[in-house]
């Protein structure tokens, strides 16, 4: 037991300081909040982002300029490798959750905002977050970096936010998947189960637009046709971290400009 003891110290802490220290550098092939420099477009006649593009996230506004869903983006990174002309980039910055849809539509370089439930929403959860995580028809990637966060890296427990086995213990779900038909029904019972007032978390391309399923009959088009959504964490699948980062945001433990790398 000892040897077990002395082996466990020198190996020291784990678990990551965020949100009271920096957050840590992403790898170099993370591919983050997308960058669109307007000034290196050619306009309405080049197509070639556009075409390339195999979720038709892209799309060119009637102004001109160039914007990028990230709730339809798979941060597969075609778009980079085709533009000649160098105009859209991905980060390394994994703070890709909003609270509106809208604001996961990206066409410049701007920061996105902060993400907050109400007053009486977070009063009632305070640092309580109890979660019913639902994979409605999805490919387990997505549910696989939420469960990420049950490691010993992240330690998602420490701030009060865990997954529960009942909607009937839970303040509310977080959806993975395109919403199946056949997974609808079971869906809408989880989030009936849940007491009043609860939580939607969308997670992933595919529970916030429908992903590659998008316009497939047996598939949502997005989980917000459905249920009304409290916070959009986009990606194929997201980072660990950025599901982190928004669920911090959302019950109040970390602002937007402190989890700044």
């Amino acid at each position: 037991m000892i040897h077990s003891l002395l082996a466990r110290y020198h190996q020291g802490t784990h678990t990551i300081g965020y949100p009271q220290e920096p957050a840590p550098e992403m790898p170099a092939r993370y591919q983050g909040r997308p960058i669109i420099d307007q000034k290196r477009c050619r306009g309405m006649e080049c197509t070639i982002c556009l075409d390339c593009c195999p979720n038709a996230a892209l799309k060119r506004e009637p102004t001109g300029l160039l914007s990028l869903d990230m709730g339809l983006c798979l941060f597969c990174g075609a778009c980079v490798h085709q533009c000649p002309q160098e105009v859209l980039s991905f980060s390394r910055d994994f703070r890709l959750a909003a609270g509106r849809r809208d604001e996961l539509i990206v066409n410049s370089i701007e920061s996105p905002t902060d993400v907050r439930l109400d007053q009486l929403r977070r009063k009632l959860i305070h640092r309580s977050l109890k979660l019913r995580q639902v994979s409605a028809g999805g490919c387990n990637a997505c549910e696989a970096d939420t469960n990420v966060l049950g490691t010993i890296v992240y330690d998602l427990g420490r701030f009060g936010i865990s997954f529960v086995a009942s909607p009937r213990h839970a303040d509310g779900i977080l959806v993975t998947g395109p919403v199946s038909i056949n997974m609808k029904e079971a869906l809408l019972a989880t989030y009936k189960a849940v007491p009043e007032p609860k939580v939607v978390i969308a997670t992933g391309a595919c529970a916030i637009s429908g992903g590659l399923f998008r316009g497939h009959p047996e598939a949502s088009a997005g989980l917000d046709e459905i249920l009304p959504v409290d916070l959009y964490v986009p990606g194929c699948p997201p980072h660990p971290m950025s599901i982190l980062e928004g669920l911090l945001q959302l019950v109040g433990l970390v602002p937007r400009t402190a989890s700044e790398k």
